[in-house]
């Protein structure tokens, strides 16, 4: 039995042991125990607060094996990505260089720095045991956060962002930091993200060149890895522009990963989500169905699994008493339940935002 909830104080002896088995490395899951402890503790204090608008609250959230007695994934959710400080891309834009008297005109490609994802909500910092990997645990963590935003949206921005790690070479390496921000930096990629998770990243602004890069002076290597995810990530990527993400011209300051976007009303688990009463019975009982994502509506105490999406001809939801048990539930109340299953690719557009090209 899987279940997705809050953090606790008891967890952190997990965090620590999935933060640093996370690949690559995630500069907002620094493996750093002080750096850990204050996620927590700013974690419990967001759902234990009265919160009319987004602001600088972090929700993080576990996966819990209940078999094994352990945790075994983590995800969190920013509600404001900028709200204590800006939150730095690069935003890939075009140049119109022309002369009427030598007949030329070109187009060039170039990134400049940018903090537009900055009022948005970020989902973040997701790293799972590499047991559950390819599994449906994987997204149940990755989306159980959607079916806690989709029921406290007033404590989330209308727009979701969601950057991803960038493509290292055969040597872990990033093209794109050996190329540009390591003349600035003079450190290499991998010490720059754990500076960047467990310090203030104030420095960015203070360091990195603020006139738009242009791309013909990179390297191949670092024009090839720009918007390019890292390998271990693709399959991530595709379920998110499957639940109706879309990338964006923005890419991570660091690696160049691409960055997506969505307003929460395109969402495959927005429109899909419906409240429905309990009804109990047991296991055995249970008529067959699709594998569906089922939340409680407690804030401090919110739960989701992954259940059967089985319905009584009145509408009402049919749990097993365990299920019952884990999301703590009684018959007659009302859960929220979104299919576990994605349209399929011909159902959505797996393009760009047109607001941005």
């Amino acid at each position: 039995m899987l279940v997705v909830r809050p953090v606790r104080p008891a967890d952190l002896p997990a965090l620590e042991r999935l933060a640093g088995s996370a690949t690559p490395r995630l500069t907002n899951l620094p493996a750093h125990r002080d750096r850990l402890e204050e996620r927590i503790a700013r974690s419990r204090q967001a759902f234990a607060g009265e919160v009319d608008f987004p602001g600088d609250e972090h929700y993080t959230f576990v996966l819990e094996d209940r078999e094994r007695g352990e945790v075994v994934g983590t995800a969190t959710v920013r509600a404001q990505a900028g709200a204590r400080e800006a939150y730095y891309t690069y935003r890939q834009e075009t140049l119109i260089h022309a002369s009427q008297q030598l007949n030329v005109r070109r187009e060039v490609q170039t990134l400049a720095l940018s903090h537009e994802v900055s009022e948005a909500s970020l989902l973040c910092a997701l790293s799972l045991d590499a047991r559950y990997k390819g599994t449906s645990a994987e997204s149940l963590l990755r989306r159980a956060r959607l079916m806690f935003i989709a029921q406290y949206p007033e404590r989330f921005a209308e727009l979701l962002a969601m950057a991803f790690p960038g493509y290292l070479d055969a040597d872990g390496e990033s093209p794109f930091w050996n190329s540009v921000g390591r003349h600035f930096f003079v450190r290499d990629y991998h010490e720059i993200n754990y500076l960047a998770g467990v310090r203030s990243k104030s420095f960015i602004a203070e360091v990195m060149p603020q006139f738009p890069l242009y791309l013909a002076l990179l390297t191949p290597q670092a024009r090839a890895a720009i918007g390019r995810e890292h390998p271990d990530h693709e399959a991530a990527l595709a379920e998110m522009l499957a639940e109706g993400f879309l990338r964006s011209r923005h890419v991570d300051l660091f690696d160049a990963g691409p960055v997506i976007k969505a307003e929460l009303e395109r969402l495959a688990t927005f429109r899909r989500a419906a409240w429905h009463p309990v009804r109990i019975r047991p296991a055995h009982a249970l008529p067959d169905a699709e594998p569906a994502m089922v939340a409680n509506q407690q804030l401090g105490d919110f739960r989701c699994v992954v259940a059967r999406y089985a319905l009584s001809p009145t509408g009402q939801l049919i749990l097993s008493p365990e299920h019952a048990d884990v999301l703590g539930v009684e018959e007659g109340r009302a859960v929220l339940a979104a299919p576990l299953a994605l349209p399929s690719s011909d159902e959505f557009d797996p393009g760009y935002d047109e607001g941005e090209l």
